[in-house]
């Protein structure tokens, strides 16, 4: 019997590995990138399950989703980061790099 390729096994690589590059994107293109790793990862999976001769692949798919954990993961802590930071600083404090330096001072010493 012939084997095929898993549908979206490469793909399914790619947006785990571009949800750990992308993470310190404000957490949300990481996030994007991660969940739909995972849930194509989770079908090529289940694909697979079904029949496991009639694939290859399979490599790809767990990879792409410890990846795709791994940004999610990176993620949502950068995003909590991110979220902290604005309602510690304030948004406009933020935007102006020398307001920015000065309440770091106050804060470190």
């Amino acid at each position: 019997m012939e084997q095929h390729k898993l549908p979206n096994a490469t793909l399914i690589l790619v947006f785990g590995i571009l949800s750990i590059v992308t993470c310190c994107c404000y957490g949300i293109l990481g996030l994007i990138f991660g969940i739909v790793a995972l849930v194509l990862a989770n079908k090529a999976t289940s694909i697979y399950q079904e029949n496991p001769e009639n694939y290859t692949d399979y490599g790809n798919v767990k990879t792409g989703k410890i990846l795709a954990i791994i940004g999610i993961v990176l993620s949502v802590l950068y995003l909590m980061m991110t979220i902290g930071m604005i309602a510690f600083f304030g948004f406009e404090d933020m935007q102006d790099p020398e307001m920015m330096r000065e309440k770091m001072e106050e804060l470190f010493g």
